[in-house]
């Protein structure tokens, strides 16, 4: 018992050695200290993406031609309607004023095609004689053309119907060419339409293909129009990820600018899987003026088929990168910190971030280590005097 004593006083000191404060952490200037705790949250798996447009269309060239009106430049903001492009339509002009011309002869050629039918409903040509007057006329309406009737010879009643035909028909034809015409008209204004081409919503130029005077094809690009007002993240998720995803949804992503972790919101679900790489097209809305077009991203999607993970958690501030390698300050048994690698998992809400590999629940770090604390240094009174 006597020889006890001594062991147990000496192991209460150490105890006390070992265990480390938080005040006598904020005393030594180590900062505060966090203690490892393990997260037992529905695994997640962070998707790569794209931030994408909203609406984005490339306007094509419709018809052979010269570009003679470029908008703007890369950047420049339109409204819904506004002309953007406009391509030479001096030859397209000359043939609407000559399908316009034609339009006026085929009107022409109709009103009189129904005054010859009038006409000849009121004085019909069959009844007419080549000549003679007086007498001889008279004759000939008495005797000639009755007698030749009853001989066979000539049928009044088959020639008038064929003059009456013939000048309905000839007011059929001058419709069809008023028709023809104004079809003609019809399809060059629908040419001179594709020659200018317009902002289908109110939106940017982000890309633009050709300069004034270029000589365009159809088919060729002209510019790549979007609306960038609204983005959205457009990410190809494994088939096995899709019952975790519901339209309307909220989850969280991470920009590639500043490693900003933001809320998004489940837009659009495409309602067939690529058959090459068995992934469905999934699209996050995300919120205004936090991003651009191009830009990469990652999405945390839960993984409902997988066992619920536990990974320790740790503050973000308390991660110190040596080159690439990330680390953070372990205090160790005798209160000092010693620096120790560790493998990053994915970032959490709350700055928090999750540990693959080496910390265990329980250990303590630091949770945001001053910039002088090196690894087995343990500042005191005398060092900070001498400093």
């Amino acid at each position: 018992m006597i020889k006890s004593k001594p062991i147990l006083v000496m192991v209460i000191a150490l105890l006390a050695v070992a265990l480390v404060t938080p005040l006598q952490a904020q005393q030594l200037g180590l900062g505060e200290i966090y203690t490892v705790r393990q997260s037992r949250d529905v695994p997640r798996v962070a998707l790569g993406g794209t931030v994408v447009p909203y609406k984005q269309v490339t306007l094509s060239a419709q018809l052979p031609g010269r570009v003679k009106f470029l908008a703007g430049i890369e950047g420049d903001r339109f409204e819904d309607a506004e002309l953007l492009v406009a391509i030479d339509d001096s030859e397209l002009m000359a043939n609407r004023n000559a399908a316009l011309a034609q339009l006026s002869s085929a009107d022409a050629q109709l009103r009189n095609a129904g005054v010859q039918f009038g006409r000849e409903l009121r004085s019909p040509q069959s009844r007419q004689t080549l000549g003679g007057m007086a007498m001889p006329n008279l004759f000939d309406q008495m005797f000639t053309r009755p007698m030749e009737s009853f001989a066979g010879s000539r049928d009044q009643g088959a020639e008038r119907s064929a003059d009456v035909f013939s000048s309905q028909v000839q007011i059929t034809q001058a419709q069809n060419a008023i028709l023809q015409a104004q079809a003609q008209i019809q399809a060059i204004d629908a040419k001179l339409r594709d020659a200018r081409s317009l902002a289908p919503f109110r939106g940017v130029i982000v890309r633009r293909f050709i300069e004034v005077g270029d000589t365009v094809q159809p088919g060729m690009p002209l510019l790549e129009y979007a609306d960038v007002e609204y983005l959205q993240i457009e990410v190809d998720v494994p088939g096995r990820l899709r019952p975790g995803l519901t339209e309307g949804t909220f989850h969280q992503a991470e920009l590639d600018v500043g490693s900003q972790v933001v809320p998004v919101r489940v837009a659009q679900i495409f309602p067939m899987a690529d058959a090459q790489r068995h992934t469905i097209k999934v699209k996050f809305d995300l919120p205004q003026g936090i991003s651009s077009p191009g830009m990469y991203a990652r999405v945390l999607i839960p993984d409902h088929g997988a066992s619920a993970r536990e990974h320790p958690i740790i503050p973000a501030t308390a991660i110190r990168y040596n080159g690439s390698l990330p680390g953070v300050y372990v205090v160790n048994e005798q209160g000092q910190p010693e620096l120790r690698l560790i493998r990053e998992g994915e970032r959490l809400p709350n700055a928090m971030v999750s540990v693959l590999s080496g910390l265990r629940e329980g250990e303590r770090i630091l949770a945001d280590p001053p910039r002088r604390v090196t690894s087995g240094w343990a500042g005191g009174p005398r060092e900070e005097g001498r400093r």
